[in-house]
């Protein structure tokens, strides 16, 4: 009986004994399961999951009550429910998902909002808190209302995509029925979120291409490093890009026919993408969007864990309820036709990696949550093949990678013909490692004569700069 009920709670916590003199240590439990997706508190049995009884079960169930009601504000929603197991007397506290979040715990002058990581109940850092009190009053970060005037504020993108990809033009009056401004002309957070203008600092997205299958240094193996802010459509066609530039489309020779074989699925990106966009948190301070590509995969990881509570791996995708953190960024998004059907974003990453040639069950996606970040891992499907099926793309890929390498010497080229530092060139080009790129870019145009110091004899000055050498 017991065995069952624990496998039936959401979270759970066991307790050999009630603690009445120092009843933090379970009313924290109680404040975390409030503020999360509920738990049960078992009193009487041991963290092995051994009945060992409580000696007065009435007193006890009383004094709980009394704490709960004493310690624990606003007044969570819990039943209490007598057991018996072994013939030992047990209690199971049974805490509900609360709607009023954040549930304290108070005591001595102090409250103190908790949450479950892991198997523990910890103390929620203050950008949680401030999630929870939008929760709690039925508010989210994305409808908030600003102190930004819309008409100080440019709307092109967001005007051209929507037209693009409906078909139909973005009317004034849709800026206040789709949440993006209120009736007096202020904007709302998801309005500053889609403007031309950077308004919203958190709103950017952090891309490395890294050279192996981990991480290292900045400056010695990232291969590619670039980094966006602003407009979440510009960031979501950014990222599209950042991935895309760095994968490849590599294809295996058939009788009659060749087969494209991709590394990634475009639309499962897509989805994650957006899936990172709408649901990230954007209240955290100084957090951001963060792209890592290996060789063998694509992470995704956005501020924020899940909304409800929990870890994803704890949920089967097939079945997992929708809970949007930000609404109307999630509604605008739709409407766009960036994401087919609310809720289904998981269970497409998955179908659209499954139609890929090559796909086998090893490349199934992965995700994965913590009470402060999401995580989606998409697998490179072409990781495993052999040197012999990479042997008929091989070409195809040096010609793309040399094209994509001629199109930037060009461009530094038109770029310096008047002097410009290296800093101003790796800006332009959009790279932040300077090590790689002067390596990749800058050398070769060097030592082509191409391109020229302003002050050769001191290479390494820092007043050096770069000038176009113009061909008689």
């Amino acid at each position: 009986m017991i065995e069952q009920l624990i496998a039936e709670a959401t979270e759970c916590d066991f307790k050999v004994a009630l603690e009445i003199k120092k009843p933090k240590s379970w009313l924290k439990s109680v404040s975390s399961f409030s503020n999360g997706i509920g738990g049960t508190l078992f009193f009487g049995i041991s963290d092995d999951r051994k009945p060992i009884g409580l000696s007065d079960v009435q007193k006890d169930a009383e004094a709980i009550s009394r704490l709960i009601k004493e310690r624990i504000t606003p007044l969570p929603q819990f039943i209490l429910k007598p057991l018996q197991e072994d013939d030992k007397n047990l209690l199971a506290l049974e805490v509900s998902p609360g709607r009023s979040t954040p549930y304290y715990y108070k005591a001595d002058g102090v409250m103190e909002a908790y949450i479950r990581v892991g198997n523990e109940s910890v103390i929620a850092p203050d950008y949680i808190v401030n999630e929870l009190i939008l929760k709690g009053t039925n508010q989210s970060f994305d409808t908030l209302t600003t102190d930004a005037v819309k008409k100080d504020y440019s709307f092109t993108l967001l005007e051209a995509t929507y037209l693009e990809r409906t078909g139909l033009r973005f009317e004034p009056s849709d800026y206040v029925s789709f949440g993006l401004a209120d009736k007096n002309g202020f904007l709302t957070n998801a309005g500053k979120l889609m403007t031309d203008q950077h308004t919203v600092y958190n709103s950017r997205m952090f891309c490395t291409r890294w050279n192996g299958l981990e991480k290292g240094s900045i400056f010695d193996d990232a291969l590619d490093d670039k980094e966006y802010e602003g407009n979440l459509i510009y960031l979501l066609k950014s990222g599209s890009e950042f991935i895309r530039n760095n994968s490849k489309v590599r294809f295996v020779k058939e009788a009659q026919y060749r087969v494209d074989k991709p590394d990634y699925a475009e639309r499962a990106v897509t989805e994650a993408l957006v899936n990172a966009l709408i649901h990230r948190d954007y209240i955290v301070l100084g957090s951001e969007i963060h792209i890592d590509m290996f060789d063998d995969r694509v992470e995704i990881t956005s501020p924020g864990g899940m909304f409800g509570g929990g870890s994803i791996q704890e949920y089967d995708i097939y079945s997992i309820r929708s809970m949007r953190r930000n609404p109307v960024i999630a509604d605008l998004f739709h409407r766009m036709k960036y994401m087919e059907r609310r809720g289904s974003g998981l269970r497409k990453i998955v179908s659209e990696t499954e139609k890929l040639p090559g796909y086998s069950e090893i490349y199934k996606p992965e995700f994965f949550s913590t009470a402060t970040d999401f995580r989606v891992i998409l697998k490179n499907v072409n990781y495993h093949l052999s040197q012999k099926d990479l042997v008929s793309d091989q070409d195809c890929d040096q010609v793309s990678d040399q094209d994509r390498s001629q199109d930037i010497l060009h461009a530094v080229l038109d770029f310096c013909i008047t002097e410009k530092s290296k800093q101003e060139i790796c800006s332009f080009i959009g790279y932040r490692n300077l090590t790689y790129f002067t390596r990749k870019y800058l050398n070769p145009l060097l030592a082509s004569g191409q391109l020229k110091m302003t002050i050769p004899d001191k290479p390494n000055s820092r007043k050096q700069k770069y000038i176009t050498v113009h061909s008689e």
